[in-house]
């Protein structure tokens, strides 16, 4: 470090940020967001992940008291800007990860939403859930996460349904843009 430091100030007078640089194995390191996995590509840094999943709760939050729909808009304005500048990382797995928990934290807010079990009910039942089925969760003393992990909910919520209100799927739109540059490439 301290040579590659004399050099790079004493010979291409340059200055190096000490508290940013390090020497450490490249898979350790992160660079505007991204590390590198093995093989050379490009990965998704664990904290840039974090930090989105920060910004997500922020707008996900149910007492917020807006729409479903607008919340959907804010999510896919900052999800489709924060995939757009991820487009070149090998993150397909992640995205998964977290296209299923934002769904879960949007069915978490429309359950609350309803306030009431008979509203609840209302709602299950309009996408299709049967009655028997829906009197359960929508009585259940669980908390709103827990409620909105379970099969009805999944039933009623499911991606046609999310799909239907706009959100736009973060594995699905990284892929559109993968598959979009390697044909300008070609």
């Amino acid at each position: 470090m301290a040579s590659v430091v004399a050099f790079l100030e004493g010979k291409l007078r340059l200055k190096v940020n000490q508290a940013k640089s390090a020497v450490a194995p490249v898979g350790e390191r992160s660079f505007l967001g991204h590390r590198l996995l093995p093989g050379g590509r490009l990965g998704l840094a664990p904290k840039s992940l974090t930090r989105a999943k920060e910004r997500l709760r922020r707008i996900t939050r149910r007492n917020r008291g807006i729409a479903l729909e607008r919340m959907i808009a804010e999510v896919n304005s900052f999800t489709t800007g924060w995939v757009t500048y991820f487009r070149h990382a090998a993150c397909k797995e992640a995205l998964r990860e977290a296209d299923e928990w934002l769904r879960r934290k949007l069915r978490c807010v429309r359950l609350k939403q309803c306030k009431r079990a008979k509203a609840i009910v209302d709602v299950l039942v309009k996408c299709g859930v049967p009655a028997r089925r829906a009197w359960p969760l929508a009585l259940s003393g669980k908390g709103w996460w827990r409620r909105s992990g379970s099969p009805p909910a999944n039933e009623a919520m499911t991606l046609q349904w999310f799909a239907k209100l706009g959100l736009v799927s973060l594995q699905a739109h990284h892929a559109a843009l993968q598959s979009a540059g390697n044909r300008r490439v070609r």
